[in-house]
């Protein structure tokens, strides 16, 4: 909570005092540790369902907040954090050097479970990612100071970002057993592994676990805020687009339209998934995400034909992301109405859902694809 407050001071500093980068940057470490101190010595306990209304609250203003009063501050402070976080577990499995005690392949079926396309939908981010693809049309590109500054920033994010999946399958494999995977939520896991490789530096266990839990959480805080402000961003898109006459809106339009109301909507459905149970759904988030980034490449590939520009660098990357995405929903649905058919279902009202949103997307994704590969080849 302080962190967030930090952030927003910040963001005030640096639009008004129009200090030297250098001085902006000492400030911004310099709240990052006041606020470190200040939490270790007040921790804050409260129920689950306090922390939701908290949350929620914070992603609503701040999904609607401008840019430089919260996101980017808060980001340029989060970056510190992060940047500690993966030269401390750099420097950890370095001194400590583990062992890995994970089995290195287990076969092509895992707890049944075949390894094509699971593989492909389980494992994003440095590789490919529709998560990625929305936030940087949604929010990084609105902190880039020149178009050629993409390439280096956007890149070498995901090749910070398949730096730490490798930490992060380290981490894993430090403290499991053969084929006893470590349990425990991710943060809590990789915080116990990383925190045990620096007490081999003689840092104690309790400040670097809580450290790396508050790199953690800090960035968790900034992928929801920024997918509610995409989400809203989207559900807006819905009713108007770049030739739409926003004086002359229709009365229901112009509020569904409105930034705020889009926003009530958009975190109104999550919320109520984060009360009755996202687990039901949590299966397809993989294949969900993947398919947006097969999506975005769809886009890219069209917006290239359309400016007269190469894109046959992307048709194959595009066909791979579409096969695996279908196939995996292809896979849930087949698997979710046979076990409803045949009565075997351990939950008909969460098999119903997946199911449910399974073929939605798929029929989604197939009407996308169809619409963009036709105005990539006409």
């Amino acid at each position: 909570m302080l962190f967030i407050l930090a952030a927003v001071l910040l963001g005030f500093f640096l639009r008004y005092s129009k200090l030297p980068t250098l001085v902006n940057t000492v400030v911004a470490i310099a709240l990052l540790f006041i606020c470190i101190i200040v939490g270790l010595e007040l921790p804050i306990y409260i129920s689950a369902s306090s922390w939701h209304i908290l949350v929620f609250v914070y992603i609503a203003i701040a999904s609607v907040t401008p840019v430089w009063a919260l996101l980017q501050p808060r980001d340029y402070l989060n970056s510190y954090l992060l940047i500690a976080m993966i030269v401390s577990a750099v420097l950890g499995v370095v001194v400590a050097n583990p062992d890995m005690n994970l089995v290195p392949f287990n076969g092509f079926v895992v707890n049944n479970q075949p390894l094509f396309p699971i593989l492909f939908i389980t494992i994003a981010c440095g590789a490919v990612s529709g998560f990625h693809s929305l936030v940087s049309s949604g929010t990084a590109s609105k902190q880039i100071q020149k178009e050629s500054h993409m390439l280096p920033v956007s890149f070498g994010a995901m090749l910070l970002e398949s730096l730490l999946a490798v930490i992060a399958l380290i981490a894993v494999g430090a403290i499991s057993s053969g084929s006893e995977i470590a349990s425990g939520t991710p943060s809590t896991v990789f915080a116990t592994a990383i925190s045990s490789f620096l007490a081999k530096l003689k840092i104690p266990s309790g400040i670097s676990f809580t450290l790396i839990n508050l790199a953690v959480s800090a960035f968790a805080l900034t992928s929801l805020d920024s997918v509610a402000r995409v989400g809203r961003i989207a559900f807006q898109e819905f009713f108007m687009d770049s030739d739409s006459d926003e004086k002359h809106q229709k009365l229901f339009i112009k509020f569904l339209t409105n930034k705020y109301t889009a926003t009530v909507i958009t975190l109104a459905g999550a919320y109520a998934l984060a009360k009755i149970g996202y687990q039901s759904i949590w299966p397809l988030f993989g294949s969900a995400n993947q398919l947006l980034s097969a999506l975005a490449l769809i886009t890219c590939a069209a917006f290239l034909k359309r400016t007269k520009r190469k894109s046959w660098m992307l048709w194959i990357p595009m066909s791979i992301m579409l096969l695996v995405t279908l196939t995996a929903l292809s896979i849930t649905m087949y698997s979710k109405f046979s076990a409803l058919i045949s009565g075997a279902s351990a939950s008909v009202s969460g098999d119903i859902l997946q199911a449910g949103f399974a073929f939605v997307l798929f029929i989604l994704a197939i009407t996308v694809a169809v619409q963009g590969v036709k105005k990539i080849f006409s």
